[in-house]
Parts: structure tokens; C-alpha cells; sequence
């Protein structure tokens, strides 16, 4: 029979997928046949599953950890945000409709048949699995039909583990205050506590365990550090680029404005990696730098919605003028949507607005269309003659002059498109950066060794620290428990 373990947070942030992560593969190291399982995620960093779906970049990672082929069912409901009130529905994987935030609360409850088949489903075979909460149990006014949390462990009969963020402050008070509104069968499914993001002399804290103790009755299942290298992992959520502060003295300087409905940023993790690379996120109300020898747009869950935006921001005059500079320009997926002269929404898809004049710096239009592009993709660049691999996610038809230079050849087919100058280009696929052999070319045309580091393996180092990082700290007995 398989275990079962959940880790939900007395909010939003507190590190449980990085935590989901090194348990993943602190017990994968141990022999365990683990796997990790988010019933509800709401992210636009989205990820194309080995089985061919959609699902967070997280539970991607997480079974990068697990050392198992990713798939749909180990994150049956995704939400992508297309505006401030309503989200995308993908469910196992595909695209089931749109609805708004009360909408959805209404949703939920037909939803769990699908996320309790998919729990069903990566059980089978496996010692143990490894669940992630979202959001926080104490928001009981969404506890009505949760498939989140709560209501999830309750109906698989799965013992939680809270995550309590210090670093942020406050963390007895979240704990023993998640304890106190909790309703007396929801608290009974608490098993115990993890203090994440401890800085200093972990024995300071010891006052603090008892007093939690105290209020509560919960064990500390272990205080964890700050995880270093945890740093060198993708991160799930937009709210880190807000924390990302301006370096300096390096040889290139990229720029990435920040779309206010970012998508795929993770795309962006290896150049941010690279010695002699300087990537600078541009937030709203900044301009984008004048020294900049390289602007990224990056992807976007609502194309139109950020072109405007873009514009609202007078992005699209220091572009213009980035440009003049001999700047260099590269659109990845919606970024290369809005690099053309038109996108069109004849149907309505991203909203009421049918039609928007694009940044015009490629000879290509867009049109959405009802059916999404979701693939992973083999690939080649067209413009340095390197391997690529990647994966599609993406509503459109771009079509153009420019096309005829692509910027790309997936699976023997053009894509993307690059201007005649060769300093703007544009293409559908993800992850190029992750090529070691594309970002070296790229970096080598402004005069730049790159570092020389194998991405994915740098990564996959990253979860081997964080797991023996964790296995120093959390509490021995406890993870005894969870072994077959």
C-alpha cells in the first residue's frame, strides 16, 4: 500500500514545493519508488508532461526529483490567470474551460472525481507519495468544496505536515493560529510541523518549538535552513521576480520586462546562471536600460492584455530605441507574438479585444485560434546550427514575411521568424536557453565565453544538495516513518 504524506503552508510561499522537491529525492536516494502529487496549482509556469499534457513546472521538477517520467495526473487541476479575476481550467492535462474566481469556488466540488482518479493513479506502483498543498488550510472561507488542502486530505485520508515560514516572521503565530480556526476534524489530520527558512543558531528556536508545542500538541518534524541551493532551482511562482534585485559589472547585459502576465519566466533560469551575464527584470514603472545589449520578451498567458500593458509601460519607445542602438531582440512565444505587426482575436478567446497593433519590429501577424498548441519538441536553432529540445504551449498562427528566415526547426518544421538584419527574432519554443550549445553560440555573438556549465545537470546537483541538506536536519524518526 503506498504512503502518503501532505506538506500545506500556513500561507502562500513558504517553500513547500522546494521542501516536495528534496523529499522527492531524499527518498528516491534511499530506494523509495516516490512520487510527487499536486491536487489544484495555480501558476502560468507551465510545463508539458512526459504523457503530453499540461501541468505546473513544479510537479515537473518535483518528478525531475522523483527520477519518474512526469504526467498530467500528478497535477489534475492547473488554473492559469488571465486576468485579476479569472483563470484558465486545465484539468488531467487539458484545456476544460474559463471561469471566474466565485465561479470556481462553485466549480470545485465537480472537480474532485478527476483529482482523486489521478490520486489513484500515481499511487499505483509506488511506495510513497509526496503531496503538495496550495495556499493555505486557514483560509476556511474557501474550505467549502476545497480540493486544495483540507478537503483533499480528508477525503484520501492523507496526514499533513504544516510549513511554517520564519523568515518572514511571525511563524509561531501562523502556526498556532492555523491551529486555533481550524475546524476539530481538519485539525485532527495535522501530523506535525516544519519551521522553513531558519537563518542563524537553529537552537534559538528551541523556546519556540515549546511554545508551539504548548498551544498546539504538534511535534516539529525539524527546523530547515536556508536552503542555498535551492537558488539554483527553477522557481514555480512570478512572486520571486519581485525579490530579484540589479546586478552589475558584467560583460552583457539582458534585459526582461515584466509582463504583468509573465508566463514560462523559468526560461530564463540558465542565462540567469551564466558568469558574465547580467539579467536585469524590468518592473512596471522602470524603463528598460539604455545599456542593454539584449531584450528578452518573455512568454504571456494574455498576449493582447500585455501588449497593451506593454505599451501603458512605454516599453515599446525604449524597444524602438533599443533597437536604433543596434540592441538585439528575442520574443519567446507570446513575446514573439507581440513583436509582429498585428495579433488578432477574431474569436474572443483572450477577451473583447478583437484586434491590437503590434511592436512591429518582425514582418509577421498573428491570429488566435480555439485549438492550444501543447507538445515537447525536438529541435534545432536555425540561426546557430545547435540542438535544441523544448516543448510547445501556445494559442496562434503566426504567419509573415520574416517566416522565411525561421528562427528554429522543431521536428523538421520552420518556426518562429527573424528579421532581415538578424538582430530580432522570435519563436514558439520553450526552454531554449536550457541548450548549452545554443546559449554558448548566443553569448559567443556578443563576444562572450560562456561558463561552460551542463544546465540540466546543474539542476539535477541542486535537488541532491537540497535533499542532503534535508536529510541533516528533519527529524530522523519521521523519515523512517515514511519509508516502505
Amino acid at each position: 500500500m503506498t504512503k502518503t504524506i501532505m506538506l500545506q503552508g500556513t500561507g502562500s510561499d513558504v517553500g513547500k514545493t522546494v521542501l516536495v522537491a528534496g523529499l522527492c529525492r531524499l527518498m528516491s536516494n534511499r530506494g523509495v519508488r516516490v512520487a510527487p502529487f499536486k491536487p489544484q496549482n495555480m501558476s502560468n509556469n507551465a510545463a508539458v508532461s512526459d504523457d503530453g499534457g499540461e501541468i505546473g513546472r513544479a510537479q515537473w521538477l518535483q518528478s525531475m526529483a522523483a527520477r519518474i517520467p512526469s504526467s498530467v495526473h500528478m497535477n489534475p487541476v492547473l488554473l492559469k490567470p488571465q486576468s485579476e479575476t479569472g483563470s484558465q481550467i486545465i484539468v488531467q492535462g487539458k484545456v476544460a474551460g474559463q471561469a471566474r474566481g466565485r465561479d470556481y469556488q462553485a466549480l470545485k466540488p465537480k472537480l474532485m472525481g478527476a483529482v482523486m482518479e489521478s490520486f489513484e493513479a500515481v499511487c499505483a506502483g509506488r511506495d510513497l507519495l509526496v503531496v503538495e498543498g496550495a495556499g493555505s488550510p486557514a483560509e476556511i472561507n474557501l474550505r467549502a468544496g476545497d480540493i486544495a488542502n483540507m478537503g483533499f486530505a480528508a477525503s484520501a485520508s492523507v496526514p499533513v505536515v504544516l510549513v511554517g515560514d520564519i523568515d518572514r516572521g511571525g511563524v509561531i503565530a501562523s502556526l498556532v493560529g492555523t491551529h486555533t480556526i481550524l475546524p476539530e476534524e481538519d485539525r485532527r489530520m495535522i501530523a506535525g510541523y516544519i519551521i522553513n527558512k531558519f537563518r542563524g543558531d537553529v537552537s534559538l528556536f528551541d523556546d519556540g518549538i515549546k511554545a508551539v508545542h504548548g498551544f498546539t500538541g504538534w511535534p516539529c518534524f525539524g527546523v530547515v535552513p536556508w536552503l542555498k541551493a535551492a537558488g539554483r532551482l527553477p522557481a514555480e511562482d512570478s512572486v520571486v521576480l519581485e525579490k530579484l534585485t540589479r546586478g552589475g559589472g558584467k560583460a552583457l547585459k539582458v534585459a526582461v520586462p515584466v509582463l504583468s502576465r509573465i508566463a514560462n519566466f523559468d526560461d530564463l533560469d540558465p542565462l540567469a546562471a551564466e558568469p558574465e551575464v547580467d539579467l536585469v527584470f524590468v518592473r512596471a514603472g522602470e524603463s528598460i536600460p539604455a545599456d542593454a545589449g539584449l531584450v528578452i520578451i518573455p512568454g504571456s498567458k494574455a498576449t493582447i492584455a500585455d501588449l497593451a500593458d506593454f505599451r501603458a509601460q512605454a516599453w515599446d519607445r525604449d524597444l524602438q530605441a533599443h533597437v536604433r542602438r543596434g540592441g538585439h531582440v528575442i520574443g519567446i512565444c507570446g513575446g514573439y507574438q507581440m513583436l509582429g505587426a498585428r495579433v488578432a482575436d477574431p474569436h474572443g478567446i483572450e477577451g473583447n479585444i478583437r484586434e491590437i497593433e503590434g511592436l512591429g519590429l518582425l514582418s509577421v501577424e498573428t491570429q488566435m485560434e480555439p485549438e492550444k498548441t501543447v507538445r515537447n519538441s525536438q529541435a534545432r536553432s536555425a540561426i546557430y546550427d545547435v540542438p535544441l529540445e523544448g516543448y510547445e504551449i501556445h494559442l496562434g498562427r503566426t504567419i509573415g514575411p520574416d517566416c522565411v528566415r525561421p528562427a528554429v526547426i522543431i521536428d523538421g518544421r520552420a518556426d518562429g521568424a527573424v528579421s532581415a538584419d538578424g538582430r530580432v527574432s522570435g519563436t514558439y519554443l520553450h526552454g531554449l536557453f536550457t541548450s548549452d550549445a545554443y546559449r554558448a553560440a548566443l553569448l559567443n555573438s556578443f563576444g562572450i565565453e560562456a561558463g561552460g556549465q551542463n544546465y540540466r545537470q546543474s539542476v539535477d546537483r541542486a535537488l541532491d544538495d537540497v535533499a542532503a541538506e534535508l536529510e541533516a536536519v528533519l527529524d530522523p524518526r519521521w523519515l523512517d516513518s515514511l519509508m516502505p
